[in-house]
Parts: C-alpha cells; sequence; structure tokens
C-alpha cells in the first residue's frame, strides 16, 4: 500500500509539471454540463418550438404626414394587439425609439457622450404622444401612461384575458427627423433636394415572451431591436413632387405615379433588367410628377417586424423583376440622387439587388416580401422589412458589400426574429456568414476578394482586449463591435460549416434552423439544440469556446519519431493544444518522394489531454509536417504549425 501512494504522489507531481506547459484543459472543455434549462413544451430540447410555443401579435395601421418645411412627421396609429401568451396581463409596454434623439435621453449620457457612429449630433424634442384611447371589449377608455426614456407603460382598467385577448389602442403622434439619426435614419440634402429615411417612427409594442416576460431594454443605439411580428397598413402623405418608398406593397400606384411611370413599374415587373422608371433627367422635369398638392401614399406589408419609408425630390428611380424558387415574383427597387450615378454606382443597385434576394431565397429560405428597396441617402447602411438605407457615396465593391449585407438582414433578424438587444452576433454575425456565400455567387465573384472575408484576421479577432460574443452590444467596446458582433460569429460558423460538419450537413441543419424559426423569436439555446439535433452532433464544446468564452486556438507540432527508426515503417507524430479552445485538427505530410498525406483528427482527439500522437504510413523520410495548411482555423500562433525532418 505505501509503495503504490508512493507511486501514485510520484505521478500526480510529474502531471502537475507537465499541465503547466499548457493551459488547456479537457474537463472544462468537454464539460458535459451545458444547456442551463431542459425543454419543455414551449421550446423543446430539439430546438424546435414546442407544441404549446406561443408569441404574442401587434397589427398597425398608420396614417401619417411628412412636413418637409419642418422636416416632421404627424400622424396617428391604430394597435390591435393580441394576447396569447398564458398570462393576463395588466400593463402594456411600447417603444418610443424617438426618444433616444432627446438631450436628456439615457443614449445622450451614454453613447452621445462617447462618441462614435451612433452619437447623435443634434437633439430633438423626441415622440410627442399628442392623445391616447384604448378599447376593450366594447368599452372606449383613456389609459393612464408614463413615458421612460424610449418606454411607453400603458395601463389598462381590466385584465387583457391570456391566449387570445384583444385591445385596440389608438395614438396621435409626431416627431421631428434628425439629421443624423445614429445612422439608422435621418435626413440628406442633395442638390435637387431632401432625401428622408423614416424609421423607429410610429410607438410599437414591445416583446412578451416565454423567456422574460416584457423585453424592456432602452435603445442606445448600438444595440437594435426586438419586435414583435403582425400587418401594418399605412399611408404617407406628402407633397406631390416627391416620391415616397416603403416596406410592402404600394396599393394604389395609380394616385401617386404618372401614366408613363405606371408603364414602366408594369414592365419592370415583368423583367429580369433594370428598368428606368423615373431618369437622371426626368429627376428636374415637373411632369414627372402629378400635378397636384399633395399624393397619399397606401403601404402594406404582412407578417412583419416592422416598417419603414424614404421620400425625395431628388430620387432617380428604376426597378426589375426578381425571381422566386416557387415561382412567385417580387420586385428589386432602387432609389437614388443624380450624383450617386458613377462608375459602379447606384445604377448597378438593382441588378445586385435582384441578385442578393434570389441567392438568399435559392439558398436558406424564400423571400417573404413584395418588393425590396434599396435607398441612398445619409444612413451608412441599416435594413428594415423590405427596404434598406444605403450610403449615398457608395459604389463597386462598397456598394455591393452594404447592399448584400443590408438585404442579407432579411433572413437575420426579419424572418428569424432573434433578440438584437441582447444577441448581436445572431443577427449581425449570421448575416456577415451569409454575406460570405453571397459575395462568391455575385457575377462569378466580382467583388468576393474585396474587404475582410479574404484577411487574415485571427491575431486581431482573439486579441487580448477583444470583447467576447456573449455580450450586449452597449457592453462591447465600439472599436470591437465589428468583430464581436460581425466578424467573429462569421468565422465562427465558417469553420463549422468547412471544418467541423461539412458544407452539406451544415447547410441542412442551418437551413432547419432558419424553417423553424421564421418568424418566430429564438433564443441562443434554441439555435444550439437546433443545429446540434439536425447535424447529429454534440457541439457543446464549439459553443463554449467560440461564443461563451474568449478561449484561443494553438495547436502545433511537439515531435516525429520514425517507427523503428525507419521512414519506410511510418511515422508517429505528437501534437499539442496550447490554449483552451479545441477544434479538429487538419494535417499535411509531406515526404521526399513526393506523396502527400492529408488527415483530419476529429476534435475527439483532444478528450484525453493536450497532447496526441498518431501514425502515418510513410515509405519515405518526412519533409514537412503542416497542421491547418489552408488557413481554415483560427489558429493564433502558426509557428509551431510546422515541423521539418530531423535525425533520428
Amino acid at each position: 500500500m505505501k509503495k503504490i501512494f508512493v507511486i501514485l504522489i510520484s505521478f500526480a507531481f510529474s502531471f502537475s509539471l507537465f499541465a503547466q506547459e499548457t493551459t488547456y484543459d479537457q474537463r472544462e472543455a468537454f464539460n458535459p454540463q451545458f444547456y442551463p434549462y431542459p425543454g419543455n413544451d414551449f421550446r423543446s430540447a430539439s430546438g424546435e418550438p414546442g407544441p404549446k410555443y406561443w408569441q404574442n401579435k401587434a397589427d398597425y395601421k398608420i396614417n401619417a404626414t411628412l412636413d418637409t418645411g419642418a422636416h416632421k412627421v404627424s400622424g396617428d396609429v391604430e394597435i390591435s394587439y393580441t394576447n396569447n401568451s398564458p398570462d393576463n396581463l395588466k400593463f402594456l409596454w411600447l417603444q418610443l425609439d424617438q426618444n433616444i434623439y432627446k438631450n436628456d435621453s439615457r443614449a445622450s449620457y451614454t453613447t452621445t457622450e462617447a462618441g462614435g457612429r451612433w452619437a447623435n449630433a443634434k437633439f430633438t424634442d423626441g415622440d410627442i404622444i399628442k392623445s391616447i384611447s384604448a378599447e376593450y371589449n366594447g368599452k372606449s377608455f383613456t389609459p393612464k401612461y408614463n413615458i421612460t426614456d424610449t418606454r411607453m407603460q400603458v395601463w389598462l382598467q381590466d385584465l387583457l384575458k391570456a391566449s387570445g385577448g384583444k385591445i385596440k389602442l389608438s395614438m396621435k403622434f409626431e416627431f421631428t427627423i434628425p439629421e443624423y439619426g445614429t445612422d439608422r435614419m435621418g435626413r440628406l440634402k442633395k442638390k435637387d433636394g431632401w432625401i428622408y429615411e423614416v424609421a423607429q417612427w410610429f410607438p410599437r409594442l414591445c416583446v412578451y415572451d416565454d423567456i422574460q416576460g416584457w423585453n424592456t431594454l432602452p435603445y442606445l443605439g448600438a444595440g437594435e431591436f426586438y419586435l414583435e411580428y403582425g400587418d401594418i397598413d399605412y399611408t404617407i402623405t406628402a407633397p406631390s413632387d416627391l416620391i415616397v418608398v416603403g416596406s410592402g406593397e404600394l396599393q394604389n400606384p395609380q394616385e401617386c405615379l404618372t401614366a408613363e411611370q405606371q408603364k414602366r413599374w408594369n414592365e419592370a415587373k415583368n423583367s429580369d433588367k433594370t428598368v428606368t422608371i423615373r431618369s437622371e433627367k426626368e429627376v428636374s422635369d415637373k411632369n414627372s410628377r402629378p400635378n397636384k398638392p399633395a399624393c397619399t401614399w397606401k403601404f402594406k406589408i404582412t407578417n412583419t417586424r416592422d416598417a419603414a419609408w424614404a421620400a425625395s425630390k431628388a430620387f432617380v428611380w428604376d426597378a426589375a423583376k426578381i425571381n422566386l424558387p416557387s415561382g412567385k415574383k417580387s420586385m428589386a427597387v432602387s432609389v437614388y440622387p443624380v450624383e450617386s450615378i458613377k462608375k459602379n454606382g447606384w445604377q448597378r443597385s438593382t441588378e445586385m439587388t435582384k441578385a442578393t434576394i434570389e441567392h438568399y431565397s435559392k439558398m436558406w429560405f424564400e423571400f417573404p416580401y413584395p418588393s425590396a428597396t434599396n435607398v441612398a441617402g445619409i444612413v451608412g447602411g441599416m435594413e428594415y422589412p423590405g427596404i434598406v438605407f444605403c450610403g449615398a457615396n457608395s459604389a463597386g465593391a462598397g456598394l455591393w458589400g452594404v447592399e448584400d449585407h443590408e438585404f442579407g438582414h432579411t433572413w437575420f433578424p426579419m424572418i428569424v426574429g432573434s433578440n438584437e438587444r441582447k444577441y448581436a452576433w445572431m443577427d449581425e454575425g449570421f448575416n456577415t456568414f451569409i454575406n460570405g456565400i453571397s459575395s462568391e455567387a455575385f457575377n462569378n465573384g466580382e467583388f468576393k476578394d474585396q474587404g475582410f472575408f479574404g484577411a487574415d484576421m485571427t491575431g486581431y479577432v482573439f486579441s487580448d482586449k477583444m470583447d467576447g460574443l456573449y455580450n450586449i452590444p452597449e457592453v462591447i467596446q465600439q472599436e470591437n463591435l465589428g468583430v464581436a458582433a460581425y466578424l467573429k460569429p462569421s468565422m465562427m460558423l465558417d469553420a463549422l460549416r468547412n471544418v467541423v460538419l461539412g458544407k452539406d450537413r451544415f447547410d441542412e441543419a442551418f437551413r432547419e434552423y432558419v424553417r423553424r424559426w421564421a418568424f418566430k423569436h429564438p433564443t441562443p439555446w434554441d439555435f444550439f439544440h437546433t443545429i446540434e439535433n439536425a447535424a447529429g452532433e454534440d457541439l457543446s464544446w464549439f459553443w463554449r469556446g467560440w461564443i461563451l468564452n474568449t478561449w484561443k486556438l494553438d495547436q502545433g507540432v511537439k515531435d516525429m519519431k520514425y517507427i523503428k527508426n525507419d521512414p519506410a515503417k511510418g511515422v508517429d507524430i505528437t501534437i499539442e493544444n496550447f490554449d483552451k479552445m479545441v477544434m479538429p485538427v487538419i494535417v499535411l505530410v509531406k515526404e521526399e518522394n513526393g506523396k502527400e498525406h492529408n488527415l483530419t483528427l476529429p476534435v475527439e482527439v483532444w478528450q484525453r489531454g493536450p497532447n496526441w500522437t498518431f501514425s502515418v504510413p510513410t515509405t519515405s523520410k518526412i519533409k514537412e509536417i503542416v497542421l491547418d495548411p489552408d488557413k481554415l482555423l483560427p489558429d493564433i500562433n502558426r509557428e509551431n504549425n510546422k515541423m521539418k525532418e530531423k535525425p533520428f
């Protein structure tokens, strides 16, 4: 007994010395306890919505007027809200996002003070609620309400009953359009007139869900949106010399377009080539607009989480047909000032829009809206259902990149409605990932090698000062958001697709995630469950390394020994994992006789510790051993990835 005890002590001591050479711990990487809660009737353990999954519904009818003299929007909204939850509701929470532009908003004290993209340059009075009334169970009343920053709480006289209770709210509102609206909306002066890009423009319901109840995080700028689905009917009344475009389908073109424009629009509906609706020369021609003081543009979009619109006297306007996999058609539409026409400029926008929508529809899920409209203006890049805002100065690769990215958001988060206020990586990152595939497909890869897709960003992405993915956007340092929200999750999905699962298995699982959660509200855990169940892999080690922690990957070649000192009998190669993240191992072994061995070792080789030895059936001396020769993995130290032949 004493002798055995000494041996055990000696073994433990030698192991502890060895463990100091690496920070890797297989017990941490492969810990079996990953999921924080089991599946239930609302959300299945397989990642699907459960048999009792529910979400509430918000429908809107809006009549708004644009005052171009005061740069003001005023209107009334009727909200029909359905409570499908199992809870009776005593109050409702709404979002008043225009309050972000008030000088005493939380964003003004935080985001604006910090500066940068989402800083507010000038202040407005925010949302002015002029009146509010409610109707429930046939009774009308004036509810009490409280406004706190960008949230509005409306108290009800009676409980809004669970499982289908319906209430109607009517509100009158107005706000001044800020010139620079946190790079999500605003107005831009061009030689032919102002371009108005209008979003977050009407009171919208906060989400009430089975995870948190009311989701009431304030709008601070970097964090985006989390919204209920429903149908939105809206009208925009504006001076007749303006062209208005918006989310959804224009219901009354005969009242807003000239006879010639209606003819051209109908031509565009059947054309795969871009058709001009209003040309550069016609922008200054009074006959290109109806001869009346004002036009009321009527739009409708269904099963949507939001709507936005744009208006200007300065718009050149063109369009083309979008062909969808089911045989349905949609419309690619672009509006832009004459200044945006340049080499590979906005005159190519409709071509790009058509290509990107057709690609994503075929690859992941069919585009659900009657039109996809790209607007040139002050906003560098922002997405809304069926309409996006992109910088008026963009051209070439810059125009393709921003347009493809913003329309990619149709899938994340317009179709798959994740919580952007909390999980930017689930919309920005997933979208950036599909953008890389789209850029390879567009026009034989015309712009695929431009931007960061072809660059090795590993050192920057995994630097010590970089924030992790599992943080709300405002917690991530502003200079790190491009990595933590966009680039790193995109790299993660590339690695999952190209190395861990393979393209076919990944693509089917990813499509299944989109299908399951289309027009619903998934959590990160629903995503994890779905990919694992659809692909047939326990990926807890993967999510733990990439998302829940800021672990790094450092694989290296430690040693090589010919079997019985004879290269013709093969070689034993020892590799080591020096840091906390684990991934499969891609190995290239080159022999002096020209023969090459390409191996991919499964991630399970790291379950037994930081070292692994494997045999390769060589027939001659080793010329070189290389780990990850194509740089598919985010290895932070490639200096130890190679080993050349050494004496034996």
